[in-house]
């Protein structure tokens, strides 16, 4: 009788533990400029670099029992649409993206410096995250140089853990946000326009 009883507790007990754990997330996130810039250039050329300068590529766990197995990472397809986007940023400030070696080409090179999502504690139920992204731009045109860095975060709640899409779209409002406000930063385009 005993035997009998325990059985469905265990088996209760083992959907529980399961429910608590999450498997990994590879996000397939679609970068995009939030508002389009104001137009500063003639169509003057410039050599666009875009590269993801981030030391570990994980942006964080989602929780749960077994964080170690609950990560958070980007699709390879990121990077290549980042730099799309940056290449139509450019274009809509009034440059031209050129090869690199063009003559007299202006160079901004926009790197994914900080890409994070933490959930609080060490907790076995997520209904918090905190995102941040972070952007490093450098402009340079013949002797000019500007850098500049440009950040975004955002907090959210949850009555239940985000799953995959729910992700995506957190992680790409906040990427959104700080790389609107690198192409808002007017000193970008007074460097590239020299």
């Amino acid at each position: 009788m005993l035997k009998r009883m325990a059985w469905p507790l265990l088996v209760a007990g083992l959907l529980v533990l399961v429910g608590c754990a999450h498997s990994p997330q590879t996000l397939d996130v679609r970068p995009a400029l939030d508002s389009q810039p104001t137009r500063a250039g003639n169509q003057q050329p410039v050599v666009v670099v875009v590269n993801d300068t981030r030391e570990d590529k994980t942006l964080g766990t989602r929780g749960g029992i077994y964080p170690q197995t609950s990560s958070l990472s980007l699709s390879d397809q990121v990077l290549p649409r980042l730099r799309a986007e940056v290449e139509a940023g450019v274009r809509a400030l009034g440059y031209t993206p050129v090869p690199a070696g063009t003559p007299n080409a202006g160079q901004l090179t926009v790197s994914l410096a900080e890409l994070t999502y933490q959930v609080p504690g060490e907790v076995a139920y997520v209904t918090e995250a905190n995102l941040t992204a972070a952007f490093t731009a450098q402009a340079r045109k013949g002797g000019e140089q500007y850098r500049g860095r440009y950040s975004a975060s955002s907090n959210h709640r949850f009555g239940y853990a985000p799953n995959q899409a729910t992700n995506t779209r957190l992680v790409t409002e906040v990427m959104n946000d700080a790389l609107t406000r690198l192409f808002k930063d007017p000193a970008i385009a007074e460097v590239l326009g020299r």
